[in-house]
């Protein structure tokens, strides 16, 4: 048996915030990041249109990206005071995935943060709030999905939170929003969602409802992307879609390694952070390489390059061919192809802000990590140690190994 879960409301397409007025409540508190959704006016908005409904609104803003476990329980004590039913996030990941997380803890005050790192654990939520999410950026699709990253910073490591009960009630897909991204975010939160699409389709957990919606937005993000980099707004407004799409399928097929590895290295080293959707992107071709030993991943890997138009004769062949095609979006997109040339923000550099010897005296414990991660058990190979501190070594210094 499968289980499939979508938001009750999805709105989306032009001046789609306005479907705020729809809303029936007392209270509302919206929370927000770093000051872009008030920047370009679509915080007031938000604002006014809730009290057209006759509610009484408080924000809370500031939520840092990779946002903390301390972000989150001081949101949550400013709910338990200020008693919402609807909890509104808007902006990027990072505060949608705070706030379903404040949300947890709203609710029950009791719960630690330990009690939610186990998959699926999450108590029945909606109990004093329903969740709206607002996104503005076109990757992480977490207005539509099952998860939430949190990150311990006294330990160096991001947990996916993963539980049905934090799939938002209602989700605003405005493409409005979208257009307001710089060129590098463009860049990582697209290839963010090409890893999840594709992770969804290889996913063991892939099913004929989650196949339709990954190939689908598969072709949109190929298509559309590189466009949407160079400020064609009209490929960004279809970029917010296609991620959008994405999500639907990964929060329901599960991912795989590439996100284990992303949540493992994105905060474990002194240099600075891996920010996520670059991680996916340097990622996912070794990955490929990697799960391709697996003769069912390889077919799927295959349909996806003949459905994207790649050539190729064999399975092999169109395996490559794939893998190719996404070192070449990376470098289209001034996106690094190994973390030796991470720079400042994720941009190609001549030296990593990733020391070599602290990423080698770490990979031991990464490795381990990035095997525990709540995404690993849904990937269609399943890496020992070896393999995995092999896969993290080649995404370092670019190897080509064969696995």
């Amino acid at each position: 048996m499968y289980r499939f879960t979508l938001p009750r409301d999805l709105f989306h397409g032009e001046d789609a915030l306005s479907s705020l007025k729809t809303l029936e409540g007392k209270k509302a508190i919206i929370v927000v990041g770093g000051g872009s959704m008030k920047r370009f006016g679509f915080l007031d908005k938000a604002v006014e249109y809730l009290k057209e409904t006759g509610m009484e609104v408080k924000l809370f803003e500031g939520v840092e990206p990779d946002p903390s476990v301390e972000t989150v329980m001081k949101g949550a004590a400013v709910m338990q005071e200020f008693q919402p039913d609807w909890i509104i996030a808007m902006g990027g990941g990072s505060p949608i995935d705070a706030a379903k997380a404040m949300w947890a803890f709203y609710e029950y005050p009791e719960t630690t943060f330990e009690d939610l790192i186990t998959p699926f654990s999450f108590p029945k939520l909606r109990t004093k709030a329903k969740f709206c999410a607002i996104p503005s950026t076109s990757g992480t699709a977490t207005e539509v999905t099952a998860f939430s990253v949190i990150t311990d910073y006294s330990k160096g490591i991001k947990y996916p939170l993963a539980d049905f009960n934090i799939t938002p009630d209602v989700a605003i897909v405005d493409p409005a929003l979208a257009e307001t991204m710089p060129k590098k975010l463009t860049a990582h939160t697209g290839m963010d969602a090409m890893t999840h699409a594709i992770e969804a389709f290889v996913s063991t957990l892939n099913c004929e409802y989650t196949d339709a919606l990954a190939l689908h937005a598969i072709k949109m993000i190929h298509d559309n992307l590189k466009k949407s980099y160079d400020g064609d707004m009209a490929c960004r407004d279809k970029m917010h879609d296609a991620q959008c799409l994405a999500g639907m399928a990964f929060s329901n097929a599960l991912l795989g390694i590439v996100h284990s590895m992303a949540h493992k290295t994105g905060a474990a080293f002194s240099g600075g952070h891996i920010i996520h959707g670059c991680a996916n992107a340097m990622y996912l071709p070794k990955v490929i390489k990697f799960n391709s030993k697996d003769a069912t991943a390889a077919e799927r890997y295959a349909r996806i390059a003949k459905f994207i138009d790649l050539k190729g004769d064999t399975t092999e062949e169109l395996v490559d061919a794939l893998i190719a095609e996404l070192r070449s979006m990376n470098d289209q997109l001034d996106i690094p192809q190994a973390i030796k040339n991470y720079g400042p923000g994720g941009v190609k550099a001549d030296e990593s802000i990733i020391d070599e010897k602290e990423f080698m005296d770490k990979l031991p414990e990464t490795a381990k990590n990035a095997i525990g991660d709540a995404c690993t058990g849904s990937n269609p190979r399943q890496p020992s140690q070896e393999e995995m501190e092999k896969l993290l070594k080649a995404c370092y210094y670019d190897l080509e190994i064969d696995f």
